[in-house]
């Protein structure tokens, strides 16, 4: 490994700069690092000691939430040293690393490094992770004196799945169920104690999922602190980049990676659902392997499949689910909750002493905000289920909209719905908050 690099640019003439003071640069100047043929602005940017400037004095404000399309815009171009800085000024304290123990996810650390500001590392224990990643974890720790935060699945949803499917379920009905459990839910708890996370999406990870990737947005799927759309930023300071220039910086700054990748890992996941990939095969082949390559996510950045798959029938199982009404992709899938039909939800409405009281989402599969909820809402019917309380939806667009309107309440999607047992009317949520406790807050004021 070579112990110099050569750096060239307005700030500093050509010359070779020592490893050593390379690792300690923070931004400053614009230049470039070459690599191979092409010269790459996103390796590094660096000033000399000297010339460096106290953090108080360069510190922005934060950028409004209307401007996170102009601001990633604006860092379309820019290094992921840079974007790392740009996001942990903005955010401080409030923003967090998400460590999935890949070569993307510790190239963040190293460059959170590197920007000489303090930062914060989370990670998702999933309990079916390989040994050598377990063993990562201590390495990186103790490479970079970091205490990671880890978030671990409910054990008695870990224990109730395994006792219904068996180990191995998501082999014969998908990965879905399981992420579901052990990923998107304790991912989930992590992000609403935060105000924005890092991920290491690459555009070129995933063909049917991030091609289009923004350096910084709105989460779609998630939220954060306050709760809410709106109430979360999500930042990809390496969507730009290319697999291979990630591990040419890795080799260059001497970062260890997880030893599964010498074995021909390239994605890492947990075990079961994760092997290595031959010549020639996408990387994201080796993750959920017996599903369709093009559209593998597993909840956690199920907002970047767009409308257009969505409509096509993919969904983040890498399988399709067809809506009956008008043959888009449907969601709030589970065997939890009840698909009520035009004629249904009639019934509902004229019966004055029900049985049961019902929860019922008004919804339309194509909407952000619906998508953003659908985990949520699963994950509170799953808790009502057996408790006397029905959870069931209605997809109210199209030739239903103005029905939904009408007798339902629906002012815009998704409209929740309380139907108590002794009320001849529905009961609207009133909330943004759609996250399964706020929902059982709800029902609990109108038992």
């Amino acid at each position: 490994m070579a112990s110099a690099i050569s750096i060239s640019g307005n700030a500093l003439s050509s010359r070779s700069l020592p490893l050593k003071e390379f690792r300690a640069a923070q931004i400053g100047p614009v230049v470039q690092v070459s690599a191979g043929r092409r010269s790459r602005r996103w390796a590094v940017r660096a000033v000399e000691p000297t010339r460096m400037a106290p953090a108080a004095a360069t510190a922005e404000p934060p950028v409004a939430e209307a401007d996170y399309e102009k601001l990633a815009a604006e860092l379309e171009r820019a290094s992921p040293l840079e974007i790392m800085d740009r996001a942990l000024d903005m955010f401080g304290d409030g923003i967090a690393i998400a460590f999935r123990v890949g070569a993307e996810d510790v190239a963040l650390i190293e460059y959170a490094k590197l920007t000489g500001r303090p930062f914060r590392v989370f990670s998702l224990d999933t309990g079916r992770l390989n040994p050598e990643t377990y063993k990562f974890f201590d390495t990186v720790e103790k490479r970079y004196d970091i205490h990671i935060e880890y978030m671990f699945p409910e054990a008695d949803e870990v224990q109730a799945l395994v006792r219904s499917k068996g180990l191995f379920s998501f082999y014969e009905d998908g990965h879905q169920e399981c992420c579901r459990v052990r990923k998107v839910r304790p991912l989930r708890k992590a992000l609403r104690g935060l105000k924005a996370w890092i991920t290491g999406q690459r555009k070129d990870q995933s063909p049917g999922t991030r091609a289009h990737i923004p350096i910084v947005q709105v989460d779609p799927s998630f939220e954060g602190v306050g709760g809410g759309p709106g109430s979360l930023i999500k930042w990809n300071p390496v969507a730009n980049v290319d697999g291979k220039d990630v591990w040419n910086f890795l080799r260059t700054m001497d970062v260890p990676v997880n030893s599964l990748h010498s074995q021909g890992y390239v994605s890492i996941g947990c075990e079961p659902c994760t092997r290595p990939v031959l010549p020639g095969q996408h990387e994201r082949e080796g993750r959920w392997w017996w599903e369709d390559a093009k559209a593998k996510e597993c909840g956690l950045h199920k907002g970047n499949i767009s409308q257009e798959a969505q409509k096509a029938g993919v969904n983040g199982n890498g399988t399709t689910s067809i809506n009956s009404v008008n043959g888009t992709h449907d969601i709030f899938e589970s065997q939890a909750i009840v698909n009520l039909s035009r004629p249904g939800i009639e019934n509902l409405l004229k019966l004055e002493n029900r049985k049961e009281a019902w929860l019922v989402v008004l919804y339309a599969p194509w909407c952000r905000f619906c998508q953003a909820m659908e985990s949520s809402y699963i994950e509170l019917a799953e808790k009502l289920s057996g408790s006397g309380i029905k959870v069931g939806k209605f997809q109210a667009d199209g030739d239903r909209k103005p029905f939904a309107q009408q007798e339902l309440q629906l002012g815009s999607f998704p409209t929740i719905l309380f139907f108590p047992k002794h009320a001849s009317r529905p009961i609207k949520y009133p909330s943004e908050k759609r996250d399964a406790d706020s929902l059982l807050e709800f029902i609990s004021f109108l038992q």
